[in-house]
């Protein structure tokens, strides 16, 4: 896989599919798998395994190498599939060797949430791990902590692919995309498909998706309508979608992963609840809500086990 396969991937959608739980707790390898093979097949360009949407901070190293593995066999090169690592930067180049090792194509570098980070040090870390692996590298940015000399030095290095800028801070953005003008600098919008158009119209390409799991014809709708330049057409689709990413942003984004899960039990595919620290369940209201927004979407075609 060449780097520049990975690069327009990355302009795509980068869709992070969930980690199905049994009933004891343990993850549903098998369940898992369809619903990666089932996003690919939906034609997303580019399926995050291990990513937030993953669960990938509640999850053991272990389940991170082996969600890895899962996704790189179910995807079946349908789509690519970046594996996500992160934490202490020896675990970091670790997974992402063995990431390599089972078949992916490129790895995402999670935030550093060491709370005694410097800016300049969380720089450090992606791109010494960028060095350390032979895969393109995605540098996930998820705060305006790092300024722009920094980001720049993450976002020109020759293997880093594409820069997952998930702030909101669209001044940074600016001033990055202009810092970076005729370089290999890949700015893609890591607020998923209600921040897409503001971000593409500073100049960045993409966007992450968990709605993918559950309405992956809806994320394209709104990536084909910005590739063409629709801007209109890109906000009435995100005003189909925006109640149920309104959902996910409750208790400070802590239902972001629950109300995937539960749109995707309430169409028919129960993939058990969000792990502890995130919020396990909706409450009876919230259910409500999101059984009337997701009134007449059709479930994702899952393939037999």
């Amino acid at each position: 896989m060449t780097s520049e396969t990975v690069r327009a991937a990355l302009r795509g959608i980068s869709g992070v599919h969930v980690t199905a739980w049994k009933a004891d707790g343990e993850a549903d390898w098998a369940l898992t798998g369809r619903i990666v093979r089932a996003i690919a097949e939906a034609g997303i360009h580019n399926i995050v395994s291990a990513g937030n949407t993953g669960e990938f901070y509640p999850m053991t190293t272990e389940e991170v190498v082996r969600s890895h593995a899962c996704a790189a066999e179910a995807a079946a090169g349908k789509a690519l599939v970046t594996a996500g690592i992160g934490r202490s930067l020896r675990e970091a180049v670790s997974t992402g060797r063995l990431a390599a090792s089972v078949g992916c194509d490129a790895v995402m570098v999670h935030h550093p949430l060491d709370p005694f980070a410097a800016p300049q040090s969380q720089a450090d870390y992606i791109i010494a791990i960028a060095e350390a692996l032979t895969l393109p590298v995605v540098a996930y940015i998820r705060s305006d902590a790092i300024g722009v000399t920094d980001l720049v030095r993450v976002a020109t290095h020759a293997n880093v692919a594409g820069v997952k800028f998930a702030s909101a801070n669209m001044m940074l953005l600016s001033e990055c995309v202009r810092a970076t003008q005729g370089t290999q600098a890949n700015w893609i919008c890591g607020l998923a498909e209600g921040w897409a158009a503001p971000f593409y119209a500073l100049g960045a390409r993409g966007f992450t998706s968990g709605l993918i799991n559950v309405a992956p014809a809806r994320s394209l709708a709104v990536w084909r309508a910005l590739e063409a330049g629709d801007f209109a057409g890109a906000r009435r689709e995100v005003d189909a979608i925006a109640g149920f990413e309104t959902l996910r942003t409750k208790y400070g984004n802590g239902a972001n992963v629950t109300v995937v899960k539960e749109a995707l039990g309430l169409l028919g595919t129960e993939v058990g609840p969000v792990r502890l620290p995130g919020l396990p369940e909706l409450n009876e209201a919230e259910r409500a809500e999101l059984r009337r927004i997701v009134a007449g979407w059709s479930p994702v075609r899952m393939a037999a086990e």
